[in-house]
């Protein structure tokens, strides 16, 4: 191992972040003042880098307390963490929310993705940028499609400081920068949910009916039922509640749910765990952090039941960066149900340990991706790996591991304590259940809407209120694909997409109107993929920045003179589909091959 630290000495401040976090150094080979006793021997060796996976929070307790991370900074992290300094920047440079370079403690992210570039974000970025002490920073989907445009504000120091503006105005978004403390309160989360209060609701019937920090109110309205009935089925039955169930992954893949518990639970290999995948950041998915805000004592029994049945004693709860109050959400009802026995080494009574801790992701899409997620944890960059070995037996920490979506998990209390036979009954044969779908864009009432598997297209966006002139909808986001104003009748189930030539994907459901220009749509999806791509292979690296290319040169010269550019497309695209590691590269051109072939968007 090559440790190869600079010249570089950190401030107070950022050895108070680091501190705060790892505790004091114990000798000078941790950064401490130099002893003695620290010529005999040197400290550190295993026990400290079986601390790497402590790499991402300290690289977040830097940039929370001075806004950026210094060299000085990241050697006495890594001094800290016996991590060699050339890998630790590249973690830290693989982040869209860290930065390396000095910058001004208040960072403006105007998201510009597709639901905010409808609403206008281009002209917003335009009439904010040049505020002095404030960096604007265009950013991808910030989870806030309901309410575009949308900007976050985020003033770093002890502690840092967030706010958020959506809608949000020139106005608005520089009052979130310079005076976060005294920005408007953000509207509850039932304001993202039309059907709140519903009576026929499963995932969303909490939402807007309890107050979501009290954990005696959630228990009133029927928390921990599922849990308690969990632990009088044993392990074994929950995952065959689960499997019966026939619920699969609400993340895009639809695996079976149970069938990755059973496979993570046989394993032999110890310790287990569970991990929940929050770093939604699809363009035009924003369901999780609904959920999450609105009832997030719901994803930690869930967590526990998951737990549970896998044989797992700890959880972790990656969480997208973007996500301020959904944060401080979830990490009050960790710590009111610790103290409440819900968590810890006797859950319930019942002998078992389980504990949940939150990791904060930090701006890269492709973190959403297991494997990739894996390594973020662990303090690597946030690259996927090479399957198999798949995930249940060669996980997090090389450790057999169950990862499951926050939607997937909240699924789980209903069918415990509705039954897996009463559970399966809703929707269709092949997709069991409710589903959730954020829709967005040319619609009168954005939102979160929950349905029955097997509803359709049209029977939802009639509940959203579409506009007139309907021009297009794009199922699944920026990975999904196209459908026409004439296709409305699409049953959303997995089967039902992909029967259409398209994919459910996460829920995602985007409307736009013909007054939306769609090649300037679709160069956006390849600026998002060029951006977002981890560079680890050479189809997906190279192949974004070429669709980019192709797709710039089409918007300028529509019509006979973009066929080759098309044809280049083609090849591209099949080139990415077939040969990329991962999901990214493989669904990167998608949504513009439905646009080629089923809208005519270059005609």
């Amino acid at each position: 191992m090559d440790l190869r630290f600079g010249d570089g000495k950190p401030t107070d401040e950022e050895r108070a972040a680091v501190d705060a976090l790892l505790g004091p150094p114990e000798s000078s080979w941790e950064g401490a003042d130099r002893s003695g006793q620290d010529l005999r021997w040197a400290r550190g060796g295993r026990a400290a880098r079986d601390r790497r996976d402590l790499l991402l929070p300290g690289l977040h307790a830097v940039s929370d307390r001075v806004g950026w991370i210094s060299e000085g900074a990241l050697d006495y992290l890594c001094r800290r963490l016996t991590v060699p300094p050339a890998e630790a920047y590249g973690v830290a440079t693989f982040y869209a929310m860290f930065s390396v370079r000095p910058r001004p403690a208040t960072v403006l992210h105007l998201c510009t993705d597709l639901a905010c570039t409808v609403a206008g974000a281009e002209a917003l970025c335009a009439e904010v940028s040049g505020e002095p002490g404030v960096t604007v920073q265009r950013s991808p989907c910030l989870g806030l499609c309901e309410r575009a445009p949308a900007a976050l504000a985020v003033r770093a120091g002890d502690p840092v400081r967030t706010a958020v503006a959506a809608p949000a105005t020139a106005r608005a978004a520089l009052l979130a920068a310079t005076s976060p403390d005294s920005a408007p309160e953000e509207p509850p989360a039932a304001a993202a949910v039309p059907q709140a209060g519903g009576d026929d609701l499963v995932l969303l019937r909490r939402v807007g009916v309890v107050d979501p920090a009290s954990l005696d109110d959630y228990r009133a309205h029927g928390g921990y039922s599922a849990l308690r009935r969990a632990f009088a089925l044993g392990p074994a039955g929950v995952i065959r509640e689960v499997t019966d169930s026939g619920l699969a992954g609400r993340g895009g893949a639809a695996f079976p749910t149970g069938r990755k518990w059973q496979a993570t639970a046989a394993q032999p290999d110890h310790p287990h765990y569970v991990v929940c995948n929050a770093d939604e950041s699809e363009p035009g998915t924003f369901k999780d952090r609904v959920l999450m805000e609105g009832d997030p004592y719901a994803l930690i029994e869930a967590m526990t039941i998951a737990g549970y049945a896998t044989g797992a004693h700890r959880g972790y709860l990656y969480l997208r960066g973007e996500y301020p109050r959904a944060l401080a959400r979830l990490e009050h009802a960790i710590t009111q149900t610790r103290a409440r026995g819900l968590l810890g080494d006797d859950v319930l009574g019942q002998g078992y340990a389980f504990d949940i801790e939150i990791r904060r992701g930090a701006g890269a899409y492709i973190c959403g991706e297991e494997t990739a997620l894996f390594n973020s944890i662990e303090g690597y960059r946030g690259e996927p790996r090479a399957k198999p070995p798949f995930p249940v037996e060669k996980g997090l920490f090389g450790k057999p591991t169950a990862a499951n979506n926050v939607e997937t998990l909240v699924n789980v209390l209903p069918v415990l304590t509705m039954g897996a036979e009463a559970y399966a009954a809703i929707g269709t044969g092949r997709s069991t259940g409710p589903k959730l779908f954020c829709v967005s864009g040319s619609v009168a009432r954005p939102g979160v809407y929950e349905l029955p598997f097997g509803a359709t297209l049209g029977e939802l966006l009639g509940l959203a209120g579409v506009r007139d002139g309907l021009r297009a909808v794009l199922l699944g986001g920026a990975a999904g694909g196209f459908v026409r104003p004439d296709e409305l009748d699409i049953p959303l189930t997995f089967e039902g997409t992909r029967e259409a030539g398209t994919t459910l994907g996460s829920g995602v459901v985007m409307a736009f109107d013909d007054t939306v220009p769609l090649p300037r749509l679709l160069l956006r999806v390849a600026e998002f993929f060029r951006d977002e791509s981890c560079g680890q292979c050479v189809p997906c690296r190279v192949g974004t920045v070429r669709q980019e290319e192709a797709l710039r040169r089409i918007a300028e010269r529509t019509g006979a003179g973009a066929a080759d550019d098309i044809a280049l497309l083609r090849e591209v695209g099949r080139a990415m589909r077939d040969a990329s590691i991962c999901g990214l590269g493989q669904t990167a051109w998608n949504a513009v091959e439905s646009a080629i072939d089923r809208l005519g968007a270059y005609e």
